[in-house]
């Protein structure tokens, strides 16, 4: 059931893939249950992973010097997560990825990543889309985070996410948002939708 799932996915990114790239694609990746809490990515440690989740949820963050975490990513169903600097550039991560539910994910290692893209086109391409989305993505929040309110961050959330918000800790959602967990729940109160308790 998981590689069916998997390889929707993937023919949703790139229709063109044949039943034989699809095979050939899934079989390369490892599939592996973490437990909720564990870690997949730790700061000091290469990250050898892409990461595809196909049942849980998890949070990418950092911790500044004064011992506070942000939430970079987040990921759940049909997403992607890990260190792409590290993966890519096989230097120590910098940030934690932490599953938040028991999980069931597939993952890639770099060294077969590189092997799929040399010997296919269309595994190339499939890895530049997916590459390209993410810095778009990142793009986006990168620009949000400097340009709107706290209060227009939280309703653009929860207009993209609806799902997200109700299912994750709000102390990743206000740590995503760049607001104290006692700040969002303020917000929530007085500015949100009635319906959220």
């Amino acid at each position: 059931m998981e590689i069916v799932q998997f390889q929707q996915h993937l023919s949703r990114q790139l229709p063109e893939l044949t039943a034989d790239e699809l095979a050939e694609l899934t079989a390369a990746f490892t599939l592996r249950n973490i437990k909720k809490r564990q870690f997949i990515v730790q700061p000091g440690f290469v990250a050898d992973h892409r990461i595809y989740v196909v049942q849980g949820a998890f949070r990418a963050y950092v911790i500044d010097p004064a011992g506070i975490d942000h939430t970079i990513q987040f990921a759940i169903e049909d997403w992607w997560i890990t260190d792409v600097n590290s993966f890519i550039y096989r230097t120590p991560a910098q940030m934690f990825v932490v599953a938040l539910e028991d999980s069931t994910v597939f993952q890639l290692d770099y060294a077969t990543e590189q092997r799929l893209k040399q010997t296919n086109h269309r595994f190339e391409t499939l890895f530049r889309l997916h590459a390209e989305r993410a810095a778009a993505y990142h793009q986006r929040r990168l620009i949000s985070a400097l340009t709107r309110t706290a209060e227009e961050r939280y309703e653009e959330f929860l207009a993209k996410y609806p799902t997200v918000f109700q299912r994750l800790p709000q102390y990743v959602i206000a740590s995503y948002l760049g607001m104290s967990k006692e700040f969002l729940s303020k917000i929530r109160n007085h500015g949100g939708p009635k319906k959220l308790n």
